[in-house]
């Protein structure tokens, strides 16, 4: 175990009965915990399985590959509209955790034989880029090198927040707005 995952389960000043009773189910998976992207991290040979995340108004284990588990009940929930894989499951109260305990486990058993198989989801369609942006590259050999050298995420993200605009203006003006952050490598949520 890692002193940083204790340290979080210690200081969770959010969901903390509820993580701390989460953690006791997962110890008893067979999984690998970690420390990573400042949350506690479940793994099995290696790869990643679920990971904790504390949000306002509840406590979820979010599975990697959500997307390809084996769900009869139906208690995964997306992470978003433009989630592909994920899937969490939530909680809001210690009993809550406790209900879920019997089905969290068949979960994690699900995930680690997703990993174990080494299934993965379908390639994601080429990436559609908005007019704007496009036509932005196009002009810009420096700049498109620069987006092309983003992570496919990193990509969609600009691209999402791009067609979030209704207006073409509206979407020039924050493909303009962002170059120097493309340029700079960084994705959109970057600092």
């Amino acid at each position: 175990m890692s002193t940083d995952v204790d340290d979080w389960y210690a200081n969770a000043d959010r969901w903390h009965d509820e993580a701390a009773r989460l953690r006791e189910i997962l110890e008893g998976c067979d999984l690998e915990e970690r420390f990573k992207w400042r949350k506690p991290c479940y793994a099995h040979d290696g790869s990643n399985v679920a990971i904790v995340q504390s949000m306002k108004s509840f406590l979820a284990l979010m599975f990697f590959k959500g997307a390809l588990l084996d769900d009869p009940k139906g208690v995964l929930e997306e992470q978003g509209k433009n989630s592909r894989s994920a899937r969490r499951l939530t909680f809001r109260s210690v009993a809550d955790v406790e209900r879920m305990a019997p089905t969290l486990r068949k979960l994690v058993k699900s995930a680690v034989a997703v990993e174990t198989k080494g299934l993965t989801l379908p390639e994601r369609p080429e990436l559609e880029l908005v007019a704007e942006l496009q036509e932005r590259l196009d002009a810009d050999p420096t700049l498109k090198a620069a987006f092309e050298a983003l992570t496919p995420g990193r990509q969609r993200g600009y691209n999402l927040h791009f067609a979030g605009a209704k207006q073409s203006k509206t979407r020039a003006s924050r493909v303009e707005k962002l170059v120097p952050k493309i340029l700079a490598g960084k994705g959109l949520r970057d600092r």
